[in-house]
């Protein structure tokens, strides 16, 4: 195959790949959640194997544990997180109007000020914030209120536990199965770029996980000891969601100075409120971030959290799930594209030709 064939080949391929996702994106969740939780049980079944566990029994042995913390966290999460967004929803039409009338006299005073300095537009943009905060929490119910469809809730409920158990049973297999289709001549360094997004991602996922679990106990602590209502789904939540950097802090400290506002009279209560998030801010940058993850994997927080967004956008919550992974991928790639241009003739001449490296 020439040059341009090779090139043209892996172009079709990717582009087919993107309109597999694009087309079947609800078809591929149950598959791809499965492939998921398949590689990242991998090495707890490889050493189960080395203590002389068949991989079958190794297999069928860590996913019934999954399963079963999984199912013992929801049993005791979801009554509690259930009660409480109940009552979040009760309660958020008072706390709409308790908000718009503690910023109405503000927003009235604005409104007189720039006005009497004759800016009509931005006085506009004042008096309507009333119906933007009506239109706000309409979206805010309409968030909460929606969810997934139920065949892909029951088929990722269904579905997702046999492929994992097939590919968890055949992992090593299909890897060394994979390995005699390389090419001969790039097979090494096929293997050594697999094992850096092997490294990379693993480390990302495992390490950022545990950041999202210290800091939804951390935050879900600390905003129920400043006694605000709901403290505890609001640090759970903004703990989930800081898998995305930075987002976890920003929405959970939104939600929960909005909240702070609207149910205390002490602006001091408030600021604890916001204390809790700055502090659990610098816990992550300067602590829990170095430690758990580490400059070694390599994956910049602005390049995950385009990789997120973009796969969200293009192939929904399959996208989210192959964002990371493709992100990993891709940085591999561009690290190893600019390692071959700097041993390259066109980086400097004297260097070989970047043809004789691969």
């Amino acid at each position: 195959m020439t040059f341009r064939g090779r090139i043209a080949f892996w172009i079709g391929g990717i582009v087919l790949l993107f309109l597999a996702l694009y087309v079947l994106g609800n078809v591929l969740l149950p598959f791809v959640a499965g492939m998921a939780l398949a590689y990242f049980m991998d090495p707890v079944v490889d050493r189960m194997e080395r203590w002389g566990v068949s991989r079958a029994i190794g297999t069928l042995l860590a996913l019934f544990l999954f399963f079963i913390v999984f199912l013992a966290m929801l049993l005791l999460l979801v009554p509690l997180l259930h009660s409480q967004i109940s009552i979040l929803i009760d309660r958020m039409p008072g706390y709409i109007d308790t908000l718009s009338q503690r910023l109405e006299p503000i927003l009235e005073e604005l409104r007189v000020r720039f006005a009497s300095q004759g800016d009509p537009d931005l006085s506009k943009l004042l008096s309507s914030s009333g119906t933007a905060l009506s239109w706000a929490a309409s979206f805010l119910g309409g968030v909460i209120s929606g969810g997934a469809a139920f065949a892909n809730i029951l088929s990722l409920i269904l579905i997702t536990p046999i492929v994992a158990f097939y590919l968890l049973r055949d992992w090593d297999k299909m890897v060394a199965k994979i390995d005699t289709w390389l090419p001969r001549a790039q097979a090494d360094t096929i293997r050594r770029l697999a094992r850096e997004i092997d490294e990379t991602l693993a480390g990302f996922v495992r390490g950022q996980a545990l950041v999202c679990l210290s800091l939804g106990t951390f935050y879900a602590i600390g905003l129920t000891l400043c006694g605000l209502d709901f403290g505890l789904i609001i640090g759970i939540f903004a703990g989930l969601i800081s898998f995305v950097p930075f987002v976890g802090s920003i929405a959970g400290g939104i939600a929960a100075i909005g909240l702070a506002l609207v149910q205390f009279d002490s602006f001091w209560q408030v600021g604890a409120v916001a204390g809790v998030f700055i502090l659990g801010q610098a816990i992550e940058g300067n602590f829990l971030t170095p430690k758990l993850v580490g400059d070694k994997v390599g994956l910049h927080a602005v390049w995950v959290i385009f990789a997120l967004l973009a796969g969200g956008a293009l192939f929904g919550f399959v996208g989210v799930l192959v964002a990371v992974p493709a992100a990993a991928v891709m940085g591999v790639m561009a690290r190893f594209a600019i390692e071959q241009y700097l041993q390259s003739s066109l980086y400097d001449k004297h260097q070989a030709d970047p043809g004789d490296r691969l």
